[in-house]
Protein backbone atom coordinates (compact mmCIF):
# COMPACT_ATOMS: atom_id res chain seq x y z
CA UNK A 1 0.00 0.00 0.00
CA UNK A 2 1.86 2.69 -1.11
CA UNK A 3 -0.44 5.42 -1.72
CA UNK A 4 -0.82 8.14 -4.46
CA UNK A 5 1.03 11.02 -4.12
CA UNK A 6 2.88 12.60 -6.33
CA UNK A 7 6.12 14.97 -5.91
CA UNK A 8 3.69 17.89 -6.45
CA UNK A 9 1.04 16.94 -3.65
CA UNK A 10 0.98 18.62 -0.37
CA UNK A 11 2.55 17.46 2.71
CA UNK A 12 -0.20 15.67 4.76
CA UNK A 13 -0.05 15.44 9.08
CA UNK A 14 -0.95 12.34 9.86
CA UNK A 15 -1.45 10.80 13.52
CA UNK A 16 -3.02 7.35 15.30
CA UNK A 17 -3.16 6.98 18.77
CA UNK A 18 -3.19 3.12 20.10
CA UNK A 19 -4.66 2.79 23.12
CA UNK A 20 -3.56 -0.93 24.21
CA UNK A 21 -4.13 -3.15 27.29
CA UNK A 22 -0.17 -2.50 28.86
CA UNK A 23 1.08 0.61 26.69
CA UNK A 24 -0.40 3.55 25.00
CA UNK A 25 1.40 4.82 21.91
CA UNK A 26 1.22 8.11 19.88
CA UNK A 27 2.38 8.68 15.99
CA UNK A 28 2.84 11.47 14.05
CA UNK A 29 3.88 11.73 10.64
CA UNK A 30 4.22 13.98 7.78
CA UNK A 31 3.28 12.16 4.28
CA UNK A 32 4.40 13.01 1.35
CA UNK A 33 5.47 11.35 -2.21
CA UNK A 34 4.33 8.09 -0.59
CA UNK A 35 7.05 8.53 2.04
CA UNK A 36 5.89 8.97 5.91
CA UNK A 37 8.58 11.06 7.75
CA UNK A 38 7.81 10.82 11.87
CA UNK A 39 7.63 14.36 13.72
CA UNK A 40 6.15 12.85 17.02
CA UNK A 41 6.65 9.21 18.75
CA UNK A 42 5.33 8.67 22.15
CA UNK A 43 4.56 5.29 24.52
CA UNK A 44 4.05 5.54 28.08
CA UNK A 45 2.86 2.43 30.50
CA UNK A 46 -0.94 3.01 31.30
CA UNK A 47 -1.21 -1.00 32.28
CA UNK A 48 -5.04 -0.65 31.61
CA UNK A 49 -5.63 -4.73 32.07
CA UNK A 50 -4.54 -3.91 35.13
CA UNK A 51 -6.53 -1.99 35.82
CA UNK A 52 -9.57 -4.09 35.73
CA UNK A 53 -11.02 -5.22 39.50
CA UNK A 54 -13.07 -8.84 39.60
CA UNK A 55 -15.91 -7.45 38.01
CA UNK A 56 -14.16 -6.53 34.72
CA UNK A 57 -14.68 -2.83 34.85
CA UNK A 58 -11.82 -0.58 34.86
CA UNK A 59 -10.72 0.81 38.84
CA UNK A 60 -10.99 4.93 38.79
CA UNK A 61 -7.28 4.97 39.32
CA UNK A 62 -6.65 2.76 35.92
CA UNK A 63 -9.05 5.43 34.20
CA UNK A 64 -7.13 8.45 35.88
CA UNK A 65 -4.00 6.76 34.00
CA UNK A 66 -5.54 6.64 31.04
CA UNK A 67 -6.93 10.09 31.20
CA UNK A 68 -3.51 11.93 31.86
CA UNK A 69 -1.97 10.09 28.82
CA UNK A 70 -4.19 11.19 26.56
CA UNK A 71 -3.90 14.77 28.15
CA UNK A 72 -0.81 14.65 27.74
CA UNK A 73 -0.68 13.32 24.21
CA UNK A 74 -3.44 15.78 23.15
CA UNK A 75 -1.13 18.47 22.13
CA UNK A 76 0.28 16.50 19.49
CA UNK A 77 -2.77 16.26 17.61
CA UNK A 78 -4.12 19.31 17.86
CA UNK A 79 -3.91 20.60 14.23
CA UNK A 80 -4.58 16.78 12.18
CA UNK A 81 -7.87 16.83 10.52
CA UNK A 82 -10.13 14.68 12.28
CA UNK A 83 -10.11 12.34 8.79
CA UNK A 84 -6.07 12.02 9.44
CA UNK A 85 -6.30 10.73 13.00
CA UNK A 86 -7.59 7.61 14.31
CA UNK A 87 -7.64 6.34 17.83
CA UNK A 88 -8.05 2.75 18.12
CA UNK A 89 -8.77 0.88 21.61
CA UNK A 90 -7.61 -3.30 21.65
CA UNK A 91 -8.55 -5.90 24.00
CA UNK A 92 -8.75 -4.32 27.24
CA UNK A 93 -11.34 -1.65 25.77
CA UNK A 94 -13.02 -5.12 24.29
CA UNK A 95 -13.23 -6.43 27.14
CA UNK A 96 -14.11 -3.97 30.18
CA UNK A 97 -17.73 -3.72 30.95
CA UNK A 98 -17.63 0.09 31.62
CA UNK A 99 -15.18 0.46 28.84
CA UNK A 100 -18.39 2.93 27.20
CA UNK A 101 -17.46 5.47 30.35
CA UNK A 102 -13.72 4.95 29.67
CA UNK A 103 -13.79 6.23 25.82
CA UNK A 104 -16.77 8.64 26.61
CA UNK A 105 -14.57 10.66 29.03
CA UNK A 106 -11.92 10.22 26.90
CA UNK A 107 -13.44 11.75 23.64
CA UNK A 108 -14.58 14.72 25.56
CA UNK A 109 -10.61 15.12 26.30
CA UNK A 110 -9.10 14.66 23.09
CA UNK A 111 -12.23 16.16 20.95
CA UNK A 112 -12.06 12.67 18.42
CA UNK A 113 -13.89 9.37 18.38
CA UNK A 114 -12.30 6.31 19.64
CA UNK A 115 -12.60 2.99 17.46
CA UNK A 116 -12.02 0.19 19.24
CA UNK A 117 -11.06 -2.93 16.73
CA UNK A 118 -11.57 -6.72 17.04
CA UNK A 119 -8.56 -8.81 17.26
CA UNK A 120 -8.32 -9.71 13.75
CA UNK A 121 -8.68 -6.38 12.67
CA UNK A 122 -5.75 -5.59 15.00
CA UNK A 123 -3.73 -8.45 13.88
CA UNK A 124 -3.94 -7.36 10.42
CA UNK A 125 -3.04 -3.70 10.59
CA UNK A 126 0.18 -5.21 12.80
CA UNK A 127 1.30 -6.56 10.41
CA UNK A 128 0.39 -3.46 7.89
CA UNK A 129 2.80 -2.01 10.11
CA UNK A 130 5.61 -4.52 10.35
CA UNK A 131 5.56 -5.75 6.55
CA UNK A 132 6.30 -1.38 5.67
CA UNK A 133 8.99 -1.69 8.16
CA UNK A 134 10.24 -5.25 6.33
CA UNK A 135 9.40 -4.24 2.92
CA UNK A 136 12.92 -5.07 1.24
CA UNK A 137 12.45 -8.62 2.78
CA UNK A 138 10.81 -10.81 0.86
CA UNK A 139 9.26 -14.30 1.20
CA UNK A 140 6.53 -15.24 3.68
CA UNK A 141 6.45 -13.91 7.63
CA UNK A 142 4.64 -15.13 10.68
CA UNK A 143 5.12 -11.57 12.57
CA UNK A 144 3.83 -12.41 16.50
CA UNK A 145 2.72 -9.11 18.68
CA UNK A 146 3.24 -9.85 22.62
CA UNK A 147 0.47 -6.61 23.65
CA UNK A 148 -0.99 -6.65 27.39
CA UNK A 149 -4.28 -8.49 27.14
CA UNK A 150 -4.07 -9.85 23.72
CA UNK A 151 -1.37 -11.83 20.98
CA UNK A 152 -1.41 -11.36 17.46
CA UNK A 153 -0.31 -13.86 15.14
CA UNK A 154 0.05 -13.42 11.07
CA UNK A 155 1.61 -15.06 8.07
CA UNK A 156 1.59 -13.28 4.90
CA UNK A 157 3.91 -12.03 2.13
CA UNK A 158 4.36 -8.63 1.04
CA UNK A 159 1.82 -6.49 1.87
CA UNK A 160 -0.82 -9.36 2.04
CA UNK A 161 -1.76 -10.76 5.00
CA UNK A 162 -3.08 -14.75 4.73
CA UNK A 163 -3.90 -15.68 7.90
CA UNK A 164 -4.56 -13.36 11.05
CA UNK A 165 -5.67 -14.34 14.30
CA UNK A 166 -5.35 -13.01 18.01
CA UNK A 167 -5.23 -15.21 21.14
CA UNK A 168 -6.35 -14.05 24.86
CA UNK A 169 -3.16 -14.19 26.39
CA UNK A 170 -1.03 -11.27 27.09
CA UNK A 171 2.22 -10.05 29.36
CA UNK A 172 -0.53 -7.60 31.74
CA UNK A 173 -3.41 -10.79 31.88
CA UNK A 174 -1.14 -13.47 32.66
CA UNK A 175 0.84 -11.73 35.18
CA UNK A 176 -2.40 -11.41 37.03
CA UNK A 177 -3.42 -14.72 36.11
CA UNK A 178 0.29 -16.83 37.10
CA UNK A 179 2.30 -13.80 39.27
CA UNK A 180 0.20 -11.96 41.11
CA UNK A 181 1.82 -13.18 44.38
CA UNK A 182 5.00 -11.64 43.02
CA UNK A 183 6.48 -15.41 43.14
CA UNK A 184 8.82 -16.30 40.24
CA UNK A 185 9.64 -20.08 40.43
CA UNK A 186 9.81 -23.45 37.56
CA UNK A 187 6.18 -24.25 38.67
CA UNK A 188 4.73 -20.83 38.29
CA UNK A 189 6.67 -20.07 35.16
CA UNK A 190 5.42 -23.47 33.70
CA UNK A 191 1.82 -22.85 34.19
CA UNK A 192 2.44 -19.83 31.88
CA UNK A 193 3.30 -21.54 29.53
CA UNK A 194 1.10 -24.24 29.58
CA UNK A 195 -1.54 -22.04 29.36
CA UNK A 196 -0.05 -19.91 26.57
CA UNK A 197 0.65 -23.87 24.38
CA UNK A 198 -3.32 -24.53 25.05
CA UNK A 199 -4.73 -21.55 23.32
CA UNK A 200 -1.69 -21.71 20.39
CA UNK A 201 -2.86 -25.28 19.73
CA UNK A 202 -5.81 -23.70 18.25
CA UNK A 203 -4.18 -22.54 15.33
CA UNK A 204 -0.66 -24.58 15.36
CA UNK A 205 -1.69 -26.92 12.66
CA UNK A 206 -2.89 -24.47 10.27
CA UNK A 207 0.02 -21.44 11.16
CA UNK A 208 2.67 -24.72 10.33
CA UNK A 209 1.08 -25.91 7.52
CA UNK A 210 1.11 -22.37 5.92
CA UNK A 211 4.96 -22.37 6.82
CA UNK A 212 7.16 -19.07 6.63
CA UNK A 213 10.70 -18.22 6.43
CA UNK A 214 11.46 -15.04 8.20
CA UNK A 215 9.89 -15.28 11.97
CA UNK A 216 9.51 -11.98 13.15
CA UNK A 217 8.59 -10.04 16.38
CA UNK A 218 6.90 -7.11 17.34
CA UNK A 219 6.22 -4.36 20.15
CA UNK A 220 7.20 -3.93 23.37
CA UNK A 221 7.70 -7.37 25.13
CA UNK A 222 9.62 -8.59 22.32
CA UNK A 223 11.26 -5.30 21.94
CA UNK A 224 12.94 -5.95 25.56
CA UNK A 225 14.05 -9.21 25.32
CA UNK A 226 15.48 -8.34 22.27
CA UNK A 227 17.17 -5.32 24.36
CA UNK A 228 17.94 -7.32 27.24
CA UNK A 229 19.60 -10.06 25.75
CA UNK A 230 21.53 -7.25 23.38
CA UNK A 231 22.46 -5.44 26.27
CA UNK A 232 24.13 -9.36 27.74
CA UNK A 233 25.68 -10.01 24.35
CA UNK A 234 23.37 -12.94 23.80
CA UNK A 235 22.47 -10.88 20.10
CA UNK A 236 22.60 -7.59 19.14
CA UNK A 237 19.17 -6.15 19.99
CA UNK A 238 17.38 -7.19 16.72
CA UNK A 239 17.51 -10.93 17.35
CA UNK A 240 16.14 -13.52 19.86
CA UNK A 241 18.33 -16.90 19.58
CA UNK A 242 16.12 -19.98 21.56
CA UNK A 243 19.09 -20.84 23.57
CA UNK A 244 20.05 -17.29 24.64
CA UNK A 245 15.81 -17.20 25.60
CA UNK A 246 15.93 -19.92 27.58
CA UNK A 247 18.96 -18.86 29.23
CA UNK A 248 16.80 -15.33 30.02
CA UNK A 249 13.61 -17.79 31.57
CA UNK A 250 16.65 -19.24 33.70
CA UNK A 251 17.70 -15.68 34.88
CA UNK A 252 14.01 -14.58 35.47
CA UNK A 253 13.25 -17.70 37.50
CA UNK A 254 16.30 -16.97 39.80
CA UNK A 255 15.36 -13.70 40.83
CA UNK A 256 12.34 -15.54 42.94
CA UNK A 257 10.21 -12.55 43.14
CA UNK A 258 8.95 -9.89 40.34
CA UNK A 259 9.77 -7.32 42.80
CA UNK A 260 13.53 -7.80 42.35
CA UNK A 261 13.43 -8.46 38.48
CA UNK A 262 16.09 -5.79 37.31
CA UNK A 263 18.17 -6.75 34.39
CA UNK A 264 20.75 -4.13 31.91
CA UNK A 265 18.07 -3.07 28.95
CA UNK A 266 15.53 -3.81 30.32
CA UNK A 267 13.33 -0.46 31.56
CA UNK A 268 11.92 -0.25 34.92
CA UNK A 269 8.33 0.17 34.27
CA UNK A 270 8.37 -3.03 32.06
CA UNK A 271 9.45 -5.51 34.69
CA UNK A 272 7.44 -6.48 36.34
CA UNK A 273 5.45 -7.69 33.52
CA UNK A 274 8.43 -8.86 31.57
CA UNK A 275 8.47 -12.70 33.32
CA UNK A 276 5.01 -13.37 32.02
CA UNK A 277 5.71 -11.77 28.43
CA UNK A 278 8.77 -13.89 28.45
CA UNK A 279 6.83 -17.06 29.02
CA UNK A 280 4.61 -17.06 26.34
CA UNK A 281 7.38 -16.06 24.08
CA UNK A 282 8.99 -19.27 25.19
CA UNK A 283 5.37 -20.83 24.49
CA UNK A 284 5.44 -19.69 20.50
CA UNK A 285 9.18 -20.67 20.25
CA UNK A 286 8.03 -24.48 21.61
CA UNK A 287 4.42 -24.48 19.65
CA UNK A 288 6.31 -23.18 16.21
CA UNK A 289 9.82 -24.74 17.15
CA UNK A 290 11.37 -22.17 16.36
CA UNK A 291 15.55 -21.50 16.32
CA UNK A 292 15.35 -17.54 16.30
CA UNK A 293 12.99 -14.61 15.85
CA UNK A 294 13.85 -10.96 14.08
CA UNK A 295 12.51 -7.68 15.89
CA UNK A 296 10.60 -5.17 13.96
CA UNK A 297 9.92 -1.74 14.94
CA UNK A 298 7.03 -1.59 12.55
CA UNK A 299 3.62 -2.21 14.83
CA UNK A 300 -0.11 -1.40 15.09
CA UNK A 301 0.69 2.07 15.64
CA UNK A 302 2.32 2.49 12.09
CA UNK A 303 -0.32 -0.08 10.60
CA UNK A 304 -3.02 2.27 11.71
CA UNK A 305 -1.39 5.68 9.48
CA UNK A 306 -0.69 3.36 6.40
CA UNK A 307 -4.23 1.97 6.05
CA UNK A 308 -5.61 5.43 6.83
CA UNK A 309 -3.75 6.26 4.12
CA UNK A 310 -5.44 4.03 1.49
CA UNK A 311 -8.86 4.87 3.04
CA UNK A 312 -11.69 6.04 0.89
CA UNK A 313 -9.32 5.28 -2.12
CA UNK A 314 -9.53 2.08 -4.23
CA UNK A 315 -7.33 0.45 -1.35
CA UNK A 316 -9.66 1.28 0.95
CA UNK A 317 -9.75 -2.60 2.18
CA UNK A 318 -13.30 -1.62 3.74
CA UNK A 319 -14.16 -1.62 0.08
CA UNK A 320 -13.13 -5.80 -0.50
CA UNK A 321 -14.84 -6.25 2.66
CA UNK A 322 -18.45 -5.12 1.14
CA UNK A 323 -17.35 -6.92 -1.99
CA UNK A 324 -16.56 -10.26 -0.54
CA UNK A 325 -19.73 -10.07 1.24
CA UNK A 326 -21.69 -9.38 -1.34
CA UNK A 327 -19.91 -12.23 -3.54
CA UNK A 328 -20.40 -14.57 -0.09
CA UNK A 329 -24.12 -14.00 0.25
CA UNK A 330 -24.94 -14.13 -3.57
CA UNK A 331 -26.28 -10.40 -3.55
CA UNK A 332 -28.29 -9.76 -6.48
CA UNK A 333 -25.75 -7.05 -7.68
CA UNK A 334 -27.83 -5.25 -10.21
CA UNK A 335 -30.57 -4.00 -7.87
CA UNK A 336 -27.83 -3.20 -5.22
CA UNK A 337 -26.61 -0.86 -7.88
CA UNK A 338 -30.10 0.39 -8.68
CA UNK A 339 -30.57 1.42 -4.92
CA UNK A 340 -27.32 2.54 -4.15
CA UNK A 341 -27.27 4.99 -7.46
CA UNK A 342 -30.63 6.39 -6.41
CA UNK A 343 -29.42 6.88 -2.87
CA UNK A 344 -26.34 8.63 -4.26
CA UNK A 345 -28.90 11.15 -5.90
CA UNK A 346 -30.35 11.80 -2.92
CA UNK A 347 -27.51 12.08 -1.31
CA UNK A 348 -26.11 14.72 -3.38
CA UNK A 349 -29.23 16.89 -2.96
CA UNK A 350 -29.17 17.28 1.20
CA UNK A 351 -25.66 16.54 2.02
CA UNK A 352 -24.89 20.14 1.98
CA UNK A 353 -28.57 21.18 4.19
CA UNK A 354 -27.18 17.72 5.87
CA UNK A 355 -23.32 18.36 6.78
CA UNK A 356 -22.91 15.08 5.14
CA UNK A 357 -19.28 14.43 4.05
CA UNK A 358 -17.20 11.37 2.14
CA UNK A 359 -16.90 9.22 4.90
CA UNK A 360 -20.74 9.31 5.23
CA UNK A 361 -21.27 8.74 1.17
CA UNK A 362 -19.12 5.32 1.76
CA UNK A 363 -21.51 4.03 4.20
CA UNK A 364 -24.41 4.97 2.77
CA UNK A 365 -23.10 3.24 -0.90
CA UNK A 366 -22.04 0.30 1.62
CA UNK A 367 -25.31 -0.51 3.24
CA UNK A 368 -27.25 -0.15 -0.35
CA UNK A 369 -24.55 -2.84 -1.61
CA UNK A 370 -25.04 -5.02 1.41
CA UNK A 371 -29.15 -3.75 1.99
CA UNK A 372 -30.21 -7.89 1.29
CA UNK A 373 -27.60 -10.12 2.16
CA UNK A 374 -30.11 -10.90 4.89
CA UNK A 375 -31.82 -12.81 2.27
CA UNK A 376 -29.58 -15.85 2.22
CA UNK A 377 -30.71 -16.64 5.35
CA UNK A 378 -34.36 -16.01 5.38
CA UNK A 379 -37.08 -13.51 3.46
CA UNK A 380 -38.58 -13.09 6.47
CA UNK A 381 -37.00 -10.10 8.89
CA UNK A 382 -34.35 -10.33 5.95
CA UNK A 383 -33.16 -6.44 7.21
CA UNK A 384 -32.17 -8.00 11.18
CA UNK A 385 -30.27 -11.28 9.41
CA UNK A 386 -28.17 -8.56 7.25
CA UNK A 387 -27.66 -6.46 10.52
CA UNK A 388 -26.30 -9.48 12.12
CA UNK A 389 -23.99 -10.82 9.49
CA UNK A 390 -22.68 -7.32 9.48
CA UNK A 391 -22.57 -6.18 12.81
CA UNK A 392 -20.33 -10.29 13.87
CA UNK A 393 -18.29 -10.77 10.65
CA UNK A 394 -14.79 -10.17 10.82
CA UNK A 395 -15.12 -7.47 8.06
CA UNK A 396 -10.96 -6.00 7.05
CA UNK A 397 -10.90 -3.12 7.78
CA UNK A 398 -13.93 -1.98 9.81
CA UNK A 399 -13.83 -1.04 13.47
CA UNK A 400 -16.43 -2.45 15.79
CA UNK A 401 -18.21 0.85 15.85
CA UNK A 402 -18.30 1.15 11.77
CA UNK A 403 -19.55 -2.08 11.47
CA UNK A 404 -22.53 -1.18 13.93
CA UNK A 405 -23.36 1.82 12.46
CA UNK A 406 -23.04 -0.22 8.89
CA UNK A 407 -25.05 -2.86 10.70
CA UNK A 408 -27.74 0.03 11.64
CA UNK A 409 -28.18 1.09 8.47
CA UNK A 410 -29.03 -2.55 6.92
CA UNK A 411 -31.33 -2.92 9.89
CA UNK A 412 -33.40 0.29 9.50
CA UNK A 413 -33.59 0.24 5.69
CA UNK A 414 -37.15 -1.41 5.89
CA UNK A 415 -40.43 -1.29 8.26
CA UNK A 416 -40.19 -0.04 11.36
CA UNK A 417 -37.65 2.40 11.92
CA UNK A 418 -35.00 0.93 13.85
CA UNK A 419 -35.35 3.28 17.29
CA UNK A 420 -33.43 0.93 19.71
CA UNK A 421 -30.50 0.04 16.98
CA UNK A 422 -29.67 3.67 16.41
CA UNK A 423 -29.68 4.43 20.56
CA UNK A 424 -27.04 1.86 20.28
CA UNK A 425 -24.55 4.28 18.62
CA UNK A 426 -22.62 6.55 20.18
CA UNK A 427 -24.76 9.55 20.77
CA UNK A 428 -22.32 11.71 18.74
CA UNK A 429 -23.12 9.99 15.19
CA UNK A 430 -26.78 9.31 16.25
CA UNK A 431 -28.53 12.30 14.25
CA UNK A 432 -25.74 11.68 10.96
CA UNK A 433 -27.03 7.85 10.71
CA UNK A 434 -30.69 8.77 11.50
CA UNK A 435 -30.26 10.78 8.21
CA UNK A 436 -28.56 8.06 6.23
CA UNK A 437 -31.20 5.53 7.02
CA UNK A 438 -34.04 7.92 5.54
CA UNK A 439 -32.13 8.23 2.12
CA UNK A 440 -31.30 4.50 2.18
CA UNK A 441 -35.17 3.89 3.27
CA UNK A 442 -36.19 6.04 -0.03
CA UNK A 443 -33.96 4.73 -2.21
CA UNK A 444 -35.09 1.00 -1.42
CA UNK A 445 -38.39 2.22 -1.49
CA UNK A 446 -38.31 3.88 -5.37
CA UNK A 447 -36.64 0.29 -6.11
CA UNK A 448 -39.13 -1.78 -4.80
CA UNK A 449 -40.55 -2.79 -8.45
CA UNK A 450 -36.98 -3.66 -9.41
CA UNK A 451 -36.75 -1.66 -11.90
CA UNK A 452 -34.53 -2.01 -14.97
CA UNK A 453 -33.19 1.38 -14.43
CA UNK A 454 -33.00 3.15 -11.24
CA UNK A 455 -34.93 5.87 -10.57
CA UNK A 456 -33.00 9.19 -10.79
CA UNK A 457 -35.64 11.83 -11.53
CA UNK A 458 -36.48 13.07 -8.31
CA UNK A 459 -36.31 16.15 -6.54
CA UNK A 460 -35.39 15.70 -2.37
CA UNK A 461 -35.41 18.65 -0.42
CA UNK A 462 -34.83 18.93 3.31
CA UNK A 463 -36.05 21.77 6.00
CA UNK A 464 -34.10 20.68 9.17
CA UNK A 465 -35.22 16.99 9.32
CA UNK A 466 -38.09 17.53 7.74
CA UNK A 467 -37.94 15.75 4.20
CA UNK A 468 -40.17 16.61 0.70
CA UNK A 469 -40.11 14.21 -1.95
CA UNK A 470 -41.16 15.32 -5.50
CA UNK A 471 -41.68 12.68 -8.09
CA UNK A 472 -42.52 13.21 -11.66
CA UNK A 473 -46.00 12.28 -12.49
CA UNK A 474 -45.20 9.50 -14.71
CA UNK A 475 -43.47 7.71 -11.70
CA UNK A 476 -46.65 7.31 -9.78
CA UNK A 477 -47.91 3.92 -9.77
CA UNK A 478 -50.41 2.49 -7.36
CA UNK A 479 -47.81 0.48 -5.08
CA UNK A 480 -45.50 3.60 -5.20
CA UNK A 481 -48.41 5.36 -4.08
CA UNK A 482 -49.19 2.47 -1.42
CA UNK A 483 -45.87 2.82 -0.42
CA UNK A 484 -44.98 6.81 0.17
CA UNK A 485 -47.61 6.89 2.42
CA UNK A 486 -46.42 3.56 4.85
CA UNK A 487 -43.51 4.89 4.80
CA UNK A 488 -44.13 8.46 5.69
CA UNK A 489 -46.47 6.22 8.36
CA UNK A 490 -43.08 4.70 9.59
CA UNK A 491 -40.97 8.44 10.14
CA UNK A 492 -43.67 9.66 11.48
CA UNK A 493 -44.33 7.12 14.45
CA UNK A 494 -40.44 7.93 14.93
CA UNK A 495 -41.16 11.55 15.15
CA UNK A 496 -39.91 12.30 11.61
CA UNK A 497 -41.62 14.20 8.68
CA UNK A 498 -41.77 12.94 5.37
CA UNK A 499 -43.67 14.80 2.73
CA UNK A 500 -44.35 14.05 -0.85
CA UNK A 501 -45.81 15.64 -4.28
CA UNK A 502 -49.01 13.45 -5.38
Amino acid sequence: MSGKSTATDATRRLAAIDLGSNSFHLLVANYQDSQLQVVAKMGEKVQLAAGLDDQENFTDAAMDRALACLERFAPFVAGVAAADLRIVGTNALRSARNARALIDRAEALIGHPIEIIGGREEARLIYLGAAHALAEVHGRRLIVDIGGGSTEFIIGEDFEPQALESLHMGCVAYTGAFFASGELSEKRFRRAEMAALSELANIQRQYCRLGWQDPIGSSGTIKAVAAVLGARGDGDATLIERDALMKLRKRLIGFGQLEKVAMEGLKEDRARVFPAGVAILCAVFEAFDLQRMRYSDGALREGVLFDLIGRNTPEDSRRHSVELLMRRYSVEASHADHVMETAMVAFDQVSESWALGEEQRLFLIWAAQLHEIGLAISHSQFHRHGAYLIEYSDLTGFSRPEQQALAFLVRAHRRKFAHKELEALPSAIQPTYCRLARLLRLAVMLNHPRPEQAPVDFQLACKGDDLHLSLPEISFQALLLNDLEQEAEYQKAAGLTLTYDV
